[in-house]
């Protein structure tokens, strides 16, 4: 059964008028003279959803407006390697509060959450070492998320945070079919561009003191990029480590000894930026 929360509700009401002077002949057609028209602002619902990866089930989160019945360009969100928790789903949550839908997948399995670096591993390195999963457990949520009402199922995006940025930009380039793909402080070992790569336009969020990501890793993805010519743009971040945008890094980092903090101009600025290359590449 979907789960339905109610995120905020806002209405206002506008009175027009004909723009005549009120007399005495005129005033008895004030009813009739004036119309009102009710606008109701954008009501942001979450729905909590079931479905399927093979025999997995898999639970995502989809949140829209729904006092609109506009067909909406579509935002997948992957979590970082903690799970689907509150993180993506506050980032999935803005995206609809900017007119998009937006759907936070599930890549563990039953809305599996974890809080240490060691089980964090663990569930990652399932994915990661196995590029099948990666490609069929998104593509079960891109399903999922286009077959709903409202959502365009010809226009759909990823974003992803460190482990979500990783899986969006892998997902691409293993022919999930992304017109737009943002990575924020995503993992970048390993890629080789393919040319899949040439159907989505890309941004690299990165933070320039990322202990997880070297200079090598980087040099090799823009060449890999550059090889198949695919568009896309890498922004840096001056002293944002990784996990630079989730404002729970800084204390797990120092709880767990892993290098990572919060940076909030860096995460200010890589939203912004988001943004603008949404505008530029996968407008409204």
């Amino acid at each position: 059964m979907k789960k339905r929360i109610t995120i905020a509700l806002l209405s206002s009401l506008i009175i027009v008028g004909c723009g005549q002077p009120k007399t005495d002949d005129t005033a008895s057609k004030e009813s009739t003279d004036s119309t009102i028209v009710l606008e109701k602002a954008p009501n942001i619902v979450q729905e909590r959803m079931e479905y399927l990866s093979g025999n997995d089930t898999l639970i995502g989160y989809y949140y829209y407006d729904e006092n609109s019945t506009e067909m909406k360009p579509g935002i997948m969100v992957v979590h970082e390697w903690w799970g689907n928790n509150e993180y993506p789903q506050k980032r999935a949550k803005m995206l609809a509060e900017m007119g998009y839908a937006a759907f936070t997948v599930d890549m563990y399995g039953n809305g599996l959450t974890v809080e240490s670096p060691t089980d964090a591993s663990e569930q990652s390195g399932k994915i990661y070492g196995n590029p099948e999963l990666l490609k069929a457990r998104m593509m079960a949520g891109y399903e999922k998320f286009a077959s709903l009402e409202n959502v365009n199922p010809d226009r759909m995006a990823a974003i992803g945070y460190c482990f979500g940025g990783t899986v969006s930009l892998n997902a691409a380039n293993l022919g999930v079919p992304l017109d737009a793909v943002v990575s924020f402080h995503g993992g970048l070992a390993g890629f080789n561009a393919t040319e899949e790569m040439k159907e989505t336009d890309v941004l690299v969020c990165h933070g320039l003191s990322d202990q997880f990501v070297s200079d090598a890793d980087v040099s090799k993805f823009k060449a890999g990029m550059d090889s198949v010519s695919a568009n896309y743009d890498f922004i840096n971040y001056e002293n944002a480590t990784h996990a630079f945008t989730n404002e729970n890094s800084t204390e797990v980092g120092k709880k767990f000894g892993i290098p990572i903090a919060y940076n909030e101009a860096a995460d200010k600025k890589s939203w912004e930026d988001m943004k603008a290359f949404l505008e530029k590449n996968y407008p409204l």
